[in-house]
């Protein structure tokens, strides 16, 4: 069917005031999508007698099987309110966090989030993470309490208990606000029930209302416990108040328009000069500026390829115009400028900012680039991505003709899910997928399947890291021609430190000054501060040391190849290194350029590096998940014990109304077979997702073990190399 008032929102969009940028957001399974598919249903773009179960948003047969929201999916909304017509643009996110990526970006486009949230179970972890990154992109909560259905079938509890347990959620919730909340908007942003900026509903029986719309119909606690009792009429319910109205009606309320919003948000996520005319314009949403947008999501069609979908932050877009890709220095044309109803992309021509455009024709953009018809403007600033990916698998196709098919697959999975890495083994040849969790890979996998590929996979694996846990004196490597001799020594990187250059904040090494400052405010001392040379982006750094030594300049770039190798390949089983701060500390070179080449001092380099390492004691390093179960009281010790037999620990138990929540952490590689385990020993009760928490030493009674199975895994001898190998005594 189609979308009843593609012209009126054409009319409206023109009008700031009357459109509103939202998301909805929460913990995995509080019912988002079925709240989004009631929204659906009042703008027309579903049958009302499907919402709630045709999870239209859901378009991926994978999201329908699993029952769980994988991309985040965008529609824009009609919705009149006090006879004001309000265009608004909603986006749908996951809340299971191996896609948390997805909704950091989903972010960026928004000015306002639902926060949806079980009104049993309260406010969980992944509610806490999603609404702390709201916060910190100045998106602004309010709160819908979903299942209250629950409370009165499940829990039979009095409306006087029933709003008390309410009024509980609602001050957990600010005390996230209280929390997270930049210093101006700790007590504005709080949402309370007396001003309508939370919202009581079920989702799946599409009814919900708010003190606005509680004084507009004149409906209490008490119709909604009668409505569920027997001769009950949850119909005329649904009929005095519908979900569509409470929330929307509350989203127009106290999400800001984006001009309004911008004014706020542009210097908090864009860090170029905001006196500038590209500057005023952004932060003024001004329609006759020069376009500006960030691409926050690609979605594939498979008719017309690639559709940048992401937030104009200023000017006007149209069909046929040419536009800057800023991150990548490319140029391209946008051959059609349209927006979503729903699963429905309506061509428009044109929209202004403040909107969230779908471009067709930009096959070079990614999730995360700033576009922009003018050349060289500040890019915004980048996504952090909370975790890295930590489990990989192999994958071949099954006949060897289908490789082409399986590249052209892979290619249009990682546009579309940047967390997914891709890369090919050049020694072996193998293709291999790394994700999130084993959930992430398992979703990858399937959809390489559903797109005809036949595939034989591997086991899924671990990724370990390499770090060293003391520090050395320098030591001594000669070329393969004796004739130059480099000292190293390393000692482990602070972890803030290490942190800012995983995420990008020291990087880029065009800025030596900016760099040296930042350092000397970390406690750096201002020699060594001044003399990094180069930041490795696993988190490691080599510092020039050196003292008057000549040829220095000139031999840099080879001494920094034998440090990249190593960072990608340690000592010990060829895995990653992370947190090392590597010193060269002298260089006595030999006078013949020809006799320092890359080829003599990449291999000493190397070996330094590779010495030095060992020298200082090197450590394995495993992925630890954080874990969260749910399950009813009486289980929580078979949990327990479950979690005890793979290495885990318990951290926390907490009690959510009949839910008791374990709160734990196990080693990822002990994660392959715990659904099986779990369901197993709970008769499949337990509701459980895990996310990735820290790296930590393997523990030394298997280290042993691990290393030599990654060696041989590796074809590598069984015993990692010895010191003596690395270290010229003279």
């Amino acid at each position: 069917m189609k979308y009843k008032s593609t012209e009126q929102v054409m009319k409206i969009i023109k009008n700031k005031e009357q459109i509103r940028n939202f998301g909805v957001i929460a913990h995995v399974d509080h019912g988002k999508t079925t709240m989004s598919d009631s929204l659906l249903a009042n703008s027309g773009i579903i049958a009302p007698s499907a919402a709630g179960t045709a999870l239209a948003l859901d378009s991926m047969k994978q999201e329908q099987e699993r029952g769980i929201t994988i991309v985040q999916a965008n529609i824009t909304l009609h919705f009149t309110k006090d006879d004001k017509e309000y265009v608004i643009n909603m986006i749908d996110t996951p809340g299971h966090v191996d896609f948390s990526g997805r909704v950091i970006r989903s972010l960026r486009a928004i000015d306002g989030a639902v926060v949806v949230c079980d009104a049993v179970e309260g406010i969980m972890t992944q509610t806490e993470t999603v609404t702390r990154m709201a916060l910190e992109e100045l998106v602004r909560p309010v709160l819908f309490i979903n299942k209250i259905d629950r409370l009165i079938k499940e829990l039979r509890l009095t409306p006087e208990r029933m709003q008390e347990t309410l009024a509980t959620v609602v001050s957990n919730f600010n005390q996230l606000i209280d929390i997270y909340a930049d210093p101006e908007y700790k007590e504005k942003w709080k949402v309370s029930i007396q001003d309508g900026s939370v919202t009581f509903g079920s989702a799946k029986d599409r009814w919900a209302f708010n003190i606005d719309t509680m004084k507009d119909k004149g409906i209490s606690f008490k119709d909604v416990i009668a409505a569920y009792q027997e001769g009950g009429d949850l119909n005329a319910l649904v009929e005095k108040a519908p979900l569509a109205d409470a929330i929307l009606g509350m989203v127009v309320k106290h999400h800001p328009p984006p001009h309004v919003a911008q004014k706020y948000r542009i210097p908090k996520i864009w860090k170029g000069d905001l006196d500038s005319d590209i500057g005023k314009s952004i932060l003024n949403c001004d329609e006759k500026g020069p376009v500006v947008m960030m691409v926050v999501n690609m979605a594939l069609d498979p008719a017309a390829g690639p559709v940048a979908i992401g937030r104009l932050f200023s000017g006007t877009i149209k069909d046929g115009q040419t536009i800057n890709i800023i991150d990548t220095k490319r140029e391209g044309r946008i051959q059609s400028v349209n927006f979503f109803m729903g699963n429905q992309r309506e061509q428009v021509g044109e929209l202004e900012a403040g909107n969230i455009p779908a471009l067709l024709g930009l096959t070079e953009a990614r999730a995360g680039q700033t576009l922009s018809t003018v050349k060289g403007i500040h890019l915004f600033e980048g996504v952090k991505y909370v975790s890295e990916p930590v489990v990989h698998m192999a994958i071949e196709p099954k006949h060897p003709k289908d490789l082409p098919k399986l590249v052209e697959v892979l290619r249009r999975l990682t546009i579309e899910d940047p967390n997914l890495v891709v890369k090919i083994n050049e020694e072996s040849g193998e293709t291999i997928i790394a994700g999130m969790g084993v959930l992430h890979l398992d979703i990858a996998t399937t959809l390489i399947k559903e797109n005809k590929v036949e595939i034989v996979t591997s086991e899924p694996l671990i990724n370990y890291r390499e770090t060293v846990k003391g520090s050395c004196e320098p030591i001594m490597s000669k070329s393969p021609n004796r004739h130059n001799k480099i000292f190293m020594k390393v000692e482990p990187l602070e972890p803030e430190i290490a942190e800012m250059i995983r995420t990008g904040e020291l990087g880029d090494m065009k800025d030596k000054k900016e760099i040296a400052k930042i350092l000397r405010e970390k406690g750096w001392d201002a020699d060594i501060a001044k003399n990094v040379m180069m930041f490795d982006p696993r988190g490691n750094v080599m510092i020039n040391g050196t003292k008057g030594v000549q040829f220095i300049q000139e031999s840099s770039d080879s001494i920094l190849t034998g440090f990249e190798d190593v960072m990608k390949e340690g000592p010990l089983a060829k895995e990653q290194m992370r947190n090392c701060k590597f010193t060269f500390t002298h260089f006595v070179p030999h006078e013949d350029p020809a006799h320092r080449g890359l080829s003599q001092l990449g291999p000493a380099s190397r070996r330094a590096c590779m010495g030095a390492t060992l020298m200082a004691q090197t450590a394995l390093l495993e992925p630890v998940l954080g874990i969260e179960v749910r399950i009813p009281q009486d289980l929580v010790g078979n949990v327990a014990s479950v979690l005890s037999g793979k290495r885990g620990k318990v951290l926390d138990m907490q009690q959510k109304g009949v839910v008791s929540i374990v709160i734990g952490e196990v080693p990822a590689s002990e994660t392959f077979d715990l659904s099986q385990i779990l369901r197993g020993q709970t008769a499949g009760k337990a509701m459980w997702n895990t996310h990735f928490k820290a790296w930590s030493e393997v523990p030394k009674s298997l280290q042993t073990q691990v290393i030599t199975d990654l060696r041989k895994r590796k074809g590598l001898a069984p015993d990692p190399p010895g010191i003596n190998e690395f270290i010229d005594k003279d």
